[in-house]
């Protein structure tokens, strides 16, 4: 490795050292690359091991290096979801002192896939339609923060399964700019086409390919952002009038906006001058209303849908117990440790990379309610759990890091969830039946 090798890094890691630097990025040997599914990039891109984690190289030059570094901090710092930045390598020569590109290195999204890794066969206008609308979500937060992303597409976009749904984290910031002022509205609506003529040219991609069902338009689906964005910019931006008897609807207007997952910091509220109409405007919101209710109780990260999906079973949970007024963050500590930790440990140890925690409880949870409508019966939690492992998640692959992993046989037993695990509680039933049963 030549000594003038320079790297600028977010983290000290000496490990950086050891990475063959000195080699071109598609020269680096197999034990250095780490398997893991890529999406479409006009730069090289490759997988590395580092320190127990893997990190993604992209050579690129000097400046722009530099800048998308400096660029993804920034984002970080306002709580936009993007990969991580981890370092960025210049001054890289051959063993011959033949100049080579300049690297930045991002850190892998844990269980985040690109767009082409999450269907087996063909891609169906059901999943299409809701990675469009996690991309929507995603544009209408960078924006609300300032940023043009200036090359938006479901490739410069990663996505983690969110409940049902997706939740979509930016990848390439490199034709990005932070406004301090905000965008105008040109600026909105340029990033906006440009989201739309990329999806529809990666679809039509797909389609050329004959990797999207027969039934899937790349125009209907591409068009689907603009609305989806227009629809929630207006519901997290807009001025609402209405008489000065209904002031109700100033709590339904918070109230909907948490449950598009969203908070609200400060309200502005103006009466006109008889008194007789009141409009309101959401002045600063923020996102994640629900990821920060289940952190807050529980210490669970999860996305937003995951979040919103697990608090449910909580607030389920205080009902079938009678805990109603009971104090919440008591209570929450009470479910975590009878119920959402015990299904966790009944998962093999060789299955646990295939979807995150608050993924597997939730899928857990409909595979529980698709056997009780089958069997026309109430099913206990440890029997749903066996049935979801066995029948279920043994069949799906790796989504921590690989794409194919080995899938054999269960090894480790399905532990029974057992009272024992619970907290000590003069109103716990110890030997009551499955409290999911009561729900």
């Amino acid at each position: 490795m030549s000594g003038s090798l320079n790297i600028t890094s977010a983290i000290a890691d000496p490990a950086l050292l050891d990475l063959p630097w000195q080699l071109p990025l598609d020269a680096w040997p197999n034990e250095t690359i780490a398997s893991l599914p890529k999406g479409l990039s006009r730069h090289l891109v490759r997988f590395a091991h580092l320190s127990g984690r893997v990190v993604a190289i992209k050579e690129t030059t000097s400046d722009m290096a530099r800048g998308e570094y400096d660029m993804l901090r920034n984002l970080q710092g306002l709580e936009v979801p993007c990969v991580e930045p981890v370092a960025v390598i210049t001054n890289r020569t051959d063993e011959d002192g033949d100049p080579l590109r300049s690297v930045l290195v991002t850190r892998h999204l844990k269980f985040s896939l690109p767009y082409r890794a999450l269907y087996s066969h063909t891609l169906r206008p059901d999943t299409a339609t809701r990675l469009v609308d996690a991309l929507a979500v995603l544009l209408v937060r960078v924006h609300m923060v300032g940023f043009f992303w200036g090359d938006v597409s479901l490739s410069n976009t990663l996505f983690r399964r969110d409940a049902g749904a997706f939740a979509a984290y930016l990848v390439d910031a490199e034709t990005g700019q932070l406004y301090a002022g905000g965008l105008s509205n040109g600026q909105r609506e340029n990033d906006l086409e440009i989201a739309r003529v990329n999806i529809a040219g990666e679809l039509m991609d797909l389609e050329a390919g004959g990797r999207v069902a027969d039934e899937l338009d790349p125009i209907r689906v591409s068009n689907g952002i603009v609305a989806a964005y227009r629809s929630l910019w207006k519901e997290l931006t807009g001025s609402e009038s209405f008489a000065s008897s209904e002031r109700w609807r100033i709590t339904e207007r918070v109230e909907r906006l948490n449950d598009l997952g969203f908070d609200i910091e400060e309200l502005t509220i103006k009466t006109d001058s008889d008194g007789t109409k009141v409009r309101i405007q959401p002045k600063v919101v923020d996102a994640g209303h629900h990821q920060r209710r289940l952190l807050r109780l529980t210490g669970l990260d999860a996305e937003e849908n995951q979040a919103r999906r697990l608090l449910n079973d909580l607030d389920s949970y205080r009902a079938a117990y009678g805990k109603l007024e009971t104090d919440e963050e008591m209570v929450a500590h009470e479910w975590l440790v009878r119920v959402f930790e015990p299904v966790v440990r009944a998962i093999p140890m060789e299955m646990r990379g295939k979807l995150e925690r608050a993924e597997v409880f939730h899928q857990l949870l409909d595979h529980r309610w698709y056997m009780a409508q089958n069997q026309s019966r109430d099913i206990p939690l440890a029997e749903a759990v066996s049935s979801y492992v066995q029948d279920v998640l043994r069949h799906r692959r790796d989504e921590a890091t690989m794409m194919d992993p080995p899938t054999g046989s269960i090894t480790l037993p399905i532990h029974v969830i057992r009272s024992e695990d619970a907290a000590d509680d003069e109103t716990d039933p110890d030997d009551a039946d499955d409290w999911k049963l009561k729900v």
